[in-house]
């Protein structure tokens, strides 16, 4: 009985939060987030019908009432009105990303609130939400940097050791839990993890409009040829120039490189299958041509020790973190790339959904900056893509427009 009546309590406890959060009563909110004592995260409760969080609560609240009666169209005052609600929900949604509301929370929808503020056209809460993910993926980089230093420090004891425990246990508090967007394009809750690792040691299949993994994975597909044409045009305004590209997957990138007429050509790919399937198909005796079999990882390092340089790059692989891709920028690039030259990257990080995609592009282009790099984005439409995820297990890409970047030095 007493169970019972707990859990009524819950019940609640819990519809007050999304009541509260739904008027954007910030008062009555920080009492019932502060002082509950039966619920873990009052913050990030859900509805058990719709699954909304205080923060989808909070945006649907604000959405706009287009259907006016007896054909009446809106005017100022309820224009006026209708700002008043969406200020009184940006304050609201700024107060429960305060209290540690998860930016990326799915209702039962499969919408984050971000993604709810951007059906609703409530455009100022979708910059809000943009951000907090921003500043949360930010936060577990920076965590990601603290492990590191942990784990090749690990014999510090007391004073500089203690403090930085200290300040990683504050950066992991400060990050709400939730998915994070990666650089690999084909990832899934369910079934096998996909990790560079399992990657290089899948047998894969070779089609004429995919590669895939024997997870069934697209690795790659014939729809990224309109992008691929347009890097390597970017990256090579002219002839005769050298060019490394990292990650050679079905060539598409390769065969439009080698359209530039490059005076040097280097290709690095780490599977074996890739490998075999490049040779086979002559890539070894095309002009220019070098091909370099192993993980960039190994192979830069002694290219920078060489003294190699080249006039643009490519970066596109597969299965790799965002820690990956920013560690290969930030101290691989600078080693390779002549000062007027510029390189590029496949732009699929966090493409399953518009939100995830705008905060790695805000995410990357402070990494970017803060490496040294100007980054010019540039809008391509792409058709859609529904037949194209046949056979294939997760769609990596979900969202109306690739956004092609160019990354030149500082002026």
């Amino acid at each position: 009985m007493a169970d019972q009546i707990t859990e009524i309590d819950v019940d609640l406890d819990v519809q007050e939060i999304l009541l509260a959060a739904s008027q954007h009563n910030i008062p009555k909110l920080r009492q019932l987030i502060r002082s509950n004592q039966t619920i873990a995260n009052p913050v990030n409760v859900r509805d058990p019908e719709t699954g909304f969080t205080p923060l989808h609560a909070t945006i649907a609240a604000c959405e706009p009432d287009d259907e006016e009666p007896n054909g009446v169209q809106t005017n100022g005052e309820q224009k006026g009105e209708q700002s008043d609600v969406v200020q009184s929900g940006s304050a609201t949604v700024r107060f429960l990303l305060q209290e540690g509301a998860i930016w990326n929370d799915l209702d039962n929808n499969n919408e984050t609130p971000g993604c709810l503020a951007r059906r609703l056209g409530l455009i100022e809460l979708y910059e809000q939400i943009v951000d907090a993910g921003v500043r949360a993926e930010l936060l577990l980089n920076r965590l990601d940097v603290y492990e590191e230093l942990s784990e090749d420090d690990e014999e510090i004891e007391g004073g500089e050791g203690e403090a930085e425990q200290a300040q990683e246990d504050k950066v992991e508090a400060e990050v709400a839990e939730g998915e994070v967007p990666q650089l690999v394009e084909a990832t899934s809750t369910t079934g096998p993890d996909v990790t560079s690792s399992r990657y290089l040691e899948s047998n894969l299949t070779f089609q004429n409009d995919r590669l895939l993994d024997q997870d069934q994975n697209g690795v790659m597909m014939a729809w990224e040829t309109d992008i691929m044409a347009k890097s390597a045009k970017k990256l090579l305004p002219t002839t005769g120039l050298r060019v490394l590209n990292v990650g050679h997957g079905m060539g598409i990138v390769d065969g439009f490189i080698q359209e530039q007429s490059p005076a040097a050509h280097h290709i690095i790919e780490a599977h074996p299958e890739v490998v075999a399937e490049m040779k086979r198909r002559g890539w070894h005796e095309k002009p220019g041509v070098t091909i370099h079999e192993g993980k960039w990882q190994d192979i830069l390092p002694d290219l920078v020790g060489q003294g190699v340089m080249f006039d643009a790059i490519y970066y596109d692989t597969f299965a790799e973190s965002y820690g990956d891709f920013r560690e290969f920028f930030s101290e691989q690039v600078i080693g390779l790339l002549e000062q007027e030259g510029r390189w590029s990257f496949f732009n699929g990080m966090g493409a399953d959904r518009q939100i995830s995609y705008d905060v790695y592009q805000k995410v990357t282009e402070m990494d970017l900056f803060e490496a040294g790099f100007d980054v010019e984005w540039e809008e391509i439409k792409l058709p859609k893509l529904d037949e194209e995820w046949d056979g294939v297990r997760r769609a990596y890409w979900q969202i109306e427009s690739y956004r092609l970047p160019l990354c030149k030095y500082m002026d």
